[in-house]
């Protein structure tokens, strides 16, 4: 039985139908309250949502959804990852992944507000993956299998920050506080007939932006599992932020301010809509 892994007032619970169900409870105490405990422990969780019954301690329009992955140890952003993305910016596909990091202060729920830090402040909606297990060197063949599941993301990025300086400050630009919205919820990969072939869009003010298919990232979930883990251990909870389609702001001199919502859907995930507001 496939899972879908939430966070209630920092408490892990299972989403099903109209409801959501806390998962300490409904484990009979054997599996943790705590989301990120949770995480590590998602192979159990197949058992507990299978044996889901009733209406749920709540319905699912009643709860407001915490960050899914709250306390993540380290959060990787792969620059132009989509061939779409690529072509817009007019520059040569990478020959290898372009790495930076997210720090994990700037992680805040679906429909969390985004803090408008500059004027040149961007959308990127992304697939997110959540790494479940400590593991090191991967084999791109074996990498699904150290997935606890997916998400939605939104990279949001001051560009001005961003190229501040040569190289570009990625890591800072991108790691503002609230410039991680992440959610509704993990997913497991048996949710989905083809976890790496999902719809994926964005809207602005309910003005389509970004609109694409994970099948078009230059480098794949398993090679970017393998690379990374190469390079070093990954521990249950860390993201993974696959990248951004093309239709970014910065290429038409578009950006986010306070008033504007962002909407995020990724296609067996969910939606995330964000308001975004002055600081």
């Amino acid at each position: 039985m496939s899972f879908r892994l939430g966070n209630v007032d920092g408490r892990a619970v299972l989403l099903s139908g109209v409801g959501v169900y806390d998962l300490e409870r409904h484990s009979g105490g054997k599996l943790p309250s705590d989301p990120m405990a949770a995480v590590a422990r998602h192979a159990d969780l197949h058992g507990v949502a299978a044996g889901l019954t009733g209406e749920g301690d709540a319905k699912l329009a009643d709860v407001t959804f915490a960050p899914c992955v709250p306390r993540p140890q380290k959060i990787f952003g792969i620059g132009l990852n989509y061939r779409s993305h690529a072509e817009e910016t007019g520059v040569e596909l990478p020959a290898n992944p372009v790495v930076f990091t997210k720090f994990p202060s700037c992680i805040v729920g679906p429909t969390d507000e985004v803090k408008i830090y500059g004027p040149t402040t961007d959308w990127e909606a992304e697939l997110v993956v959540v790494i479940g297990a400590r593991v090191r060197d991967v084999a791109k063949e074996n990498a699904w299998d150290v997935i606890a599941g997916l998400t939605c993301g939104q990279d949001v990025s001051e560009r001005t920050t961003q190229f501040a300086a040569k190289p570009p400050h990625f890591d800072l630009a991108k790691s503002f506080d609230t410039y991680g919205p992440i959610g509704p919820a993990v997913v497991s990969l048996d949710q989905f007939d083809n976890p790496a072939d999902l719809a994926l869009t964005c809207d602005v003010n309910e003005e389509r932006k970004q609109d694409a298919r994970t099948s078009d990232l230059i480098f794949d979930i398993p090679h970017l599992i393998s690379y990374l883990s190469g390079i070093c251990t990954l521990e249950p909870g860390d993201l993974i932020f696959t990248g951004t389609p093309s239709g970014v702001g910065v290429m038409k001199g578009t950006f986010l301010k306070p008033g504007d919502t962002v909407t995020t859907t990724i296609e067996g995930i969910g939606t995330m809509v964000n308001r975004c507001v002055a600081v």
